[in-house]
């Protein structure tokens, strides 16, 4: 096999990581420790070496803060003019993202990539606003201190007194095409300060005595030196993965402590951890769990569970891997993560066994080349096999209620051995059945096929014991001469080696298989509980449900009750209020919930933090903060601790992490929808009151005061005329003050309707009687077919739809022309259409015709706020039936609403008096 031959899930995933990065546009970060250190003047020295190259450069927001030499780079350059914002009295000066995009150049400067935007803003972050250029596929340039990374935003407050708010999440740190160091030595930034090349004077002067003292630019150095070197380093290895290169490379100090199931592991480690620290070097501790190792006894992997947690303490990374060769996985890991040294005990075997059975050290110095090899020696104490006693983790009783069943391991064993010896005199028994009638080659057979029956069920022992017994066997019984060890003929010496070295490698084969199988199926439990958990919070819909699917799997995986705890709107956590969950824990210390929440960290029982609680509790959280708590009541603590489970653990909890961000932001977004449209309606209905109430009022207003003024030349006829005028504009300001309360009765849901029988032409008749003097001048033709049957609608609220299309029609064709009602008995339903003359319906706004506050023409002539379709239209369908416009085909609008005939009308009994 071809170790240099690419792995084709890591070609697959660099494609995809290929071709998502040709979609976007680039991003170059000039990083730096501290303002002042140059990232703004080398970013537009960058900007005019690519103008330079014929490449459309545009400086989206350059601050200069007043420094000569910065603002003498932007001459020459584009420069788009900001976006100013009006806040509380004062015009902010803002990035203008919607300009830029519309612009859409080459290439873009946007300065201060942690600045938090105005409120207004269409994101809160500029690093948002930056996000969006690139996903429209232009490359940004853009700058940024070491002190405004998320991840470093606690420490530097530590260092320097003083707290940075704005901050940018690690990953756009991380996502960056390419990141260019800014440097410059604290004592020539002290001196630029100084000179007024970053701040004014005055300010300067407090800087130097706050932020810019000469410990506090040294760390800032360190640690954006530190930033930049892990990412160089993090290039290498993707470049080293990509490229298959496994020879490991001498570029920094990388340290791997290997640790077994003995009592050298924790001086491994504590020797590890000084190494690491003198060599300032990154280390890993590694525990290799190979097929003999899984069956070690449940206190021995107790220990090396205890072992890795004190590592993970001592600022260790800790894996564990699983091969059938300790050494092949420690040097394929060593290549994969380009470690240069490794840190192991000295081999505990010595002379023969050593030199037969081997050893992992040897292996390791002649494999792993370019690596070097620590040997820790060790007291005699430290060579025995097991582990004590006191070296398990889970020294205190179990949970109130809960024992651990710990199985009989003699006793299997025991019956494996026993299972060896059955086997093989039945073996014996179908031989001798056979012998005589075959050749003893078929004999071999028989005897082969009960040691591979012994190696699949009992393991290595007991197949090695029927493979002893199986040559015995065949020699005494079927070789001459008959019961006796001594051989005849010499050739069945080299028949009954071959047999027991036969019979052994396959009971070794068999024996590894088995152990691959049970490793296999193991993982492939293991990644379809996470797929079908995946698959069940994708579909949820709300928190509860999360719970719900999250508390069951949980549950199924870890044989544990558990409960999700969140905190309310005071930040407190509290119960969920879902009930009826059947896994779920009652009862959790919410105390301990409480901690764990406001500290990010793991506690309860088995940890080093309240250790006395019952349960244990798991942070939930996402890239930026605790979402909730899992609190988790163990059967077995060792269902949540071992290294495999605390990794499917972390798994699951970042699974209910991204499901809980993913609903809070989609119901963010659902009620900013919702704000922008109650905005939008506000202001559609505060404009059409503003337009369409002023014209009536003003004619109230002038004739009522030339009424009161009581002008000697009116005429009683003049007077007439005005009065008429004031008491037809204030019918008009009631019918749009009734329209908007109609409609809002109609979208709460609190209109009753008062449904009967009623004929459809005396509803019509009564529609056009309240409409008498609007229709003067029209002619309205109707049209009903014989055999119209009744309707069962509230005839009020049917008038007031045929009131609307009526008004609707007369305000928008031209005066004089004719208008038609049609009436028709559809399947189920009766039909009524209204038909115009006028210009028509627009294409495409026969829907828009119904909604709300829309309005064809905004004239002022055109009276109305937009209310009116749309209340025909809720009318309509509380009814249960449609509404729909579209255009006649000689000309002119038709509006038409079914109603639904779905009972026979009652039948009337007749009076004597009338029949």
């Amino acid at each position: 096999m071809n170790d240099q031959r690419p792995n084709p899930d890591q070609l697959l995933a660099r494609v995809e990581r290929e071709q998502a990065k040709a979609k976007r546009g680039r991003l170059k970060i000039f990083f730096g420790a501290a303002a002042g250190v140059g990232k703004s003047f080398a970013m537009l020295l960058a900007a005019r070496e690519r103008r330079a190259e014929n490449l459309d450069v545009l400086v989206g927001l350059v601050e200069t803060h007043g420094r000569k030499d910065t603002q003498l780079l932007l001459e020459g350059l584009e420069i788009l003019p900001p976006r100013h914002i009006d806040y509380k009295g004062t015009v902010l000066q803002e990035f203008d993202l919607d300009a830029a995009l519309k612009r859409r150049p080459a290439i873009i400067l946007v300065d201060e990539l942690a600045h938090t935007n105005a409120p207004g803003s269409r994101h809160p972050k500029r690093w948002q606003d930056i996000h969006e250029l690139l996903e429209a596929g232009i490359d940004v340039y853009t700058a940024l201190n070491v002190q405004h990374l998320e991840s470093l935003n606690d420490d530097i407050g530590q260092i320097s007194g003083i707290r940075v708010w704005e901050t940018v999440p690690d990953t756009v740190f991380e996502d960056a095409d390419e990141v260019e160091l800014v440097d410059l030595p604290p004592d020539e930034l002290l001196l630029r300060l100084k000179e007024g090349k970053v701040y004014l004077p005055q300010q300067a002067q407090q800087a130097i005595h706050n932020f810019f003292r000469k410990g506090n630019l040294i760390a800032l150095r360190e640690l954006a030196l530190r930033q930049t070197a892990n990412r160089v380093d993090a290039q290498m290895l993707d470049y080293r993965e990509d490229h298959a290169i496994r020879d490991v490379w001498q570029v920094n100090e990388r340290l791997l402590v290997c640790i077994g199931p003995n009592a050298m592991a924790e001086r491994l480690v504590r020797a590890g951890k000084r190494l690491a620290a003198s060599l300032r070097a990154e280390w890993i501790v590694a525990y290799v769990e190979t097929p003999q190792l899984q069956r070690m006894p449940a206190e021995k992997r107790d220990g090396v569970l205890r072992i890795l947690r004190l590592a993970e303490q001592l600022g260790a990374e800790t894996v564990t891997l699983s091969a059938p060769e300790m050494s092949d996985a420690i040097i394929r890991f060593s290549r994969e993560r380009n470690i240069n040294k490794i840190v192991v005990g000295k081999p505990s075997r010595r002379g023969w066994r050593r030199w037969l059975m081997g050893s992992v050290v040897d292996v390791l110095i002649g494999h792993a080349h370019n690596i070097n090899i620590y040997l820790l020696g060790s007291p005699q104490l430290a060579e025995r096999a097991e582990l004590e006693p006191e070296l398990s983790l889970f020294k205190k009783s179990p949970l109130p209620g809960l024992r651990q069943r710990i199985p009989s391991k003699t006793r299997k064993r025991y019956q494996g051995y026993l299972w060896a010896v059955a086997v093989t005199l039945i073996s014996t028994l179908v031989g001798h059945t056979m012998f005589g009638r075959l050749e003893l080659a078929n004999l071999v057979m028989v005897f082969l096929m009960g040691v591979v029956f012994i190696a699949t069920r009992f393991g290595r022992g007991p197949s090695i014991l029927a493979s002893v017994l199986s040559v015995a066997a065949f020699d005494v019984l079927f070789v001459q001469p008959y019961y006796s060890f001594s051989v005849a003929d010499s050739q069945y010496l080299i028949t009954l080696s071959a047999m027991l070295v036969v019979a052994i490698v396959i009971s070794n084969l068999m024996v590894s298989v088995r152990s691959q199988a049970k490793v296999a199926a193991h993982r492939e439990r293991r990644a379809a509980a996470l797929y079908a958990m995946s698959k069940e919070l994708a579909g949820s819909q709300t928190e509860a449900d999360i719970v719900r699917t999250a508390v069951r799997h949980l549950h199924s995986e870890f044989s544990s009750r558990n409960v999700i705890l969140f905190a309310d709107a005071n930040g407190r956590v509290v119960y969920p209020k879902q009930k009826g969950i059947r896994e779920s824990l009652h009862g959790a210390d919410l105390s301990v919930a409480q901690w764990v929440l406001d500290h990010n960290e793991t506690a309860g029982q088995g940890t080093n933090t309240l250790p006395g609680a019952a349960a244990v509790y798991f942070p939930i959280r996402d890239e930026e903060q605790v979402l909730g708590v899992l609190a988790l009541l163990p059967v077995n603590l060792r269902r949540v601790f071992l290294p495999e489970q605390q990794k499917l653990l972390e798994t699951f909890l970042r699974q209910i992490g991204q499901a809980v961000t993913r609903l809070r932001f989609s119901e963010q977004a659902r009620s900013t929808q919702m704000q922008m449209e109650t905005e939008r309606l506000r202001n559609s209905l505060l404009s059409a009151i503003s337009h369409d109430l002023r014209t009536p009022l003003a004619t109230i207003v002038g004739s009522a005061s030339t009424l009161v003024e009581g002008e000697p030349h009116l005429r009683p006829q003049d007077k007439l005329e005005l009065s008429r005028a004031i008491v037809e504009e204030a019918e008009r300001m009631s019918n749009l003050v009734n329209n908007i309360l109609d409609m809002a009765r109609l979208d709460a849901g609190v209109v009753e309707l008062n449904k009967q029988w009623h004929p459809v032409e005396e509803i019509i008749g009564t529609a056009m009687t309240r409409l008498q003097k609007q229709l003067l001048g029209r002619q309205v033709k109707v049209k009903l077919p014989p055999g119209i049957p009744m309707v069962h609608a509230d005839a009020v609220m049917i008038e007031q739809v045929l009131i609307n299309l009526l008004e609707n029609a007369l305000r928008y064709t031209p005066a004089g022309s004719d208008l038609e009602i049609n009436v028709q008995i559809a399947a189920g339903s009766v039909e009524i259409a209204l038909a115009d003359h006028g210009p028509g319906i627009a294409k495409g706004m026969e829907h828009r015709l119904f909604e709300k506050f829309y309005q064809a023409r905004h004239e002022a002539a055109q009276s109305g706020v937009g209310l009116g379709l749309a209340i025909c239209r809720a009318i309509v369908e509380v009814h249960g039936g449609s509404i729909r416009a579209h255009n006649a085909p000689d000309g002119g609008a038709v509006f038409s609403f079914s109603l639904p005939v779905d009972q026979a009308p009652p039948v009337l009994e007749l009076d004597e008096d009338e029949s």
